[in-house]
């Protein structure tokens, strides 16, 4: 029963987000992935370990597939060296059965998502307040 509430709010969540959000959704779902392989690891649950390092690679391969390569050129085209080179710990990880390259991973996604998260705030945070002055937007696609 938990994991059916669980399931309907996170289907929600999705059906529900900007594009930003969802980008942030994923980053925290391969998170959460890699955490769990770490802890499978830590257990030696091999199978747990390659099905949740195999989560985080279907992330980053839908991360690399949702890139928009002709807005942001060099941005997207950096993007995909860094998935392409996070696959490659993942993989180098689940062979050798190491948690060195899931932690580099961890940490190079994590400072993913907090310039994401810093891009855009968070939903239902009220936009801030501007004077009469010339306003000009920032955006983070480049």
């Amino acid at each position: 029963m938990r994991q059916n509430i669980y399931d309907s709010y996170q289907e929600a969540q999705v059906l529900s987000a900007s594009p930003m959000e969802l980008v942030r959704l994923l980053y925290r779902g391969a998170l959460e992935a890699i955490g769990g392989a770490r802890r499978c690891l830590a257990a030696a649950d091999i199978a747990g370990r390659s099905q949740a390092i195999t989560k985080a690679l279907k992330i980053l391969v839908e991360l690399t597939s949702s890139l928009d390569h002709r807005q942001g050129a060099e941005l997207s085209r950096t993007l995909v060296e860094l998935y392409d080179y996070i696959q490659r710990l993942l993989i180098d990880a689940n062979c050798r059965q190491q948690d060195g390259p899931l932690a580099e991973a961890q940490t190079l996604l994590t400072t993913l998502l907090e310039a994401w998260e810093s891009c855009e705030p968070p939903r239902g945070t009220p936009a801030p307040e501007v004077e009469d002055c010339a306003y000009e937007p920032v955006s983070c696609a480049g």
